[in-house]
């Protein structure tokens, strides 16, 4: 059975934005490991978006999207 922290909405979305996190951050400082500028602009790529994804979490958490208030 599903414990309170499992059923509540906040848990799961500070959980996810702390793993967009520490992934950002691990792309970023492997772009300082790497030489091939494709793979570089790839992480940096991947590091923005994932920004955005961790955004989009905290909006939906603070409800300051029109698309998060009910």
């Amino acid at each position: 059975m599903p414990s309170n922290a499992d059923r509540d909405p906040l848990h799961h979305t500070q959980k996810m934005q702390k793993a967009f996190a520490d992934l950002r951050k691990h792309l970023r400082e492997d772009i300082e490991k790497v030489d091939e500028p494709q793979l570089k602009a790839m992480f940096e790529t991947s590091a923005e978006v994932l920004s955005g994804l961790e955004k989009a979490f905290h909006d939906y958490e603070e409800k300051n999207e029109s698309a998060w208030r009910v």
